[in-house]
């Protein structure tokens, strides 16, 4: 690795854009020098860090083996592959982007199953009456054994899924299917229904750390800086900017604000003048905007926050949190 820090991300389609826009919005550009054939890239202005684009299944692997610091990848994928997952990776922060349930989905035509419970009395009679285990179709090995140990449910083989999972029982390979679902509506269009309480994970992409990975110094200060900016942009987003300026602008007001509204002052109460800096959650704004004009202010500014760096990295203390209790 040279001491860099290696970045393992979606080597195609939408899950590639919409990690490239996530790295872009921090203020991270992923460049492919060589072009975007190329599986090697870098950040843009920042030295050391390597970008390895890979595919799903890969990334997983690399990070379980160390091979990778960081890896953008789903949670059902880390769960299911990375044996002891969280003794292997450290899960930073879920990236609001590649939703999908995993899930056990009947036929329609099982009127009587509702509940895993159901499915476990269906499971039984099955056997007794075919003399064979229920199959149940899947890519998710794993999650399926765990999540049917867990519910009781023992009368049932998998069969391991290579195509379209959905389509089995159609196809008369299996009774019932774990998969993963993002609408339903693919599901639906083989006559299958999502048990009731049958949502095994509900997954999205994740910015997640190798526990195994060769942390020398120049990693972990690599690490500080791209989550330093990672958590700025979480902040500016989570945050609007109020500003104004008025005499009846004291202590007592901010403390209405922040208990009414959610506010935090970044600099301090107001000036001996009355203007104040307050951030403030976007769907607040105009509450509060409504409260400092009633109280006195005749104007009041509000603007979109790009980034809001702070002394503080709670990203990065999970990091180091994470690595030095492995």
């Amino acid at each position: 690795m040279n001491g860099h820090l290696i970045i393992a991300v979606p080597s195609k389609g939408r899950l590639q854009e919409q990690t490239h826009d996530f790295f872009k919005r921090a203020g991270l550009k992923l460049v492919q020098p060589r072009g975007t054939r190329e599986y090697r890239g870098a950040i843009e202005g920042l030295d050391g860090v390597e970008v390895a684009y890979l595919s799903a299944s890969d990334i997983t692997q690399q990070l379980a083996q160390g091979a990778a610091h960081f890896g953008i990848t789903g949670e059902d994928l880390v769960r299911e592959y990375i044996t002891d997952a969280d003794r292997k990776v450290v899960m930073l922060t879920p990236l609001g982007f590649g939703y999908a349930n995993v899930v056990v989905a009947v036929p329609q035509a099982w009127i009587d199953v509702r509940t895993m419970a159901d499915l476990d009395d269906v499971a039984t009679s099955f056997r007794l009456r075919n003399d064979r285990k229920m199959r149940v179709a899947t890519k998710y090995l794993n999650l399926t054994r765990q999540f049917f140990a867990k519910n009781g449910i023992a009368d049932y083989r998998i069969v391991e899924s290579l195509g379209a999972t959905e389509g089995a029982p159609a196809a008369g390979s299996a009774e019932l299917v774990v998969d993963i679902t993002t609408t339903g509506s693919t599901l639906a269009a083989n006559a299958l229904k999502v048990v009731d309480d049958g949502v095994m994970l509900r997954s999205q992409a994740n910015l997640v750390a190798s526990k195994t990975a060769p942390w020398s110094d120049a990693a972990r200060e690599s690490a500080r800086i791209i989550l330093d900016r990672i958590t700025a942009q979480d902040r500016a987003d989570a945050f609007s900017e109020v500003r104004t300026r008025f005499a009846g602008c004291d202590d007592a007001l901010l403390s209405e604000a922040r208990e009414k509204f959610g506010v935090v002052s970044p600099f301090g109460g107001p000036t001996s003048s009355g203007m104040i800096t307050l951030h403030c959650p976007p769907r607040n704004v105009h509450a509060l905007a409504e409260l400092l004009r009633a109280r006195g202010a005749e104007a009041v500014s509000v603007s979109r926050l790009d980034y809001v760096f702070t002394r503080d990295n709670p990203l990065y203390d999970k990091l180091t949190g994470g690595l030095d209790a492995a």
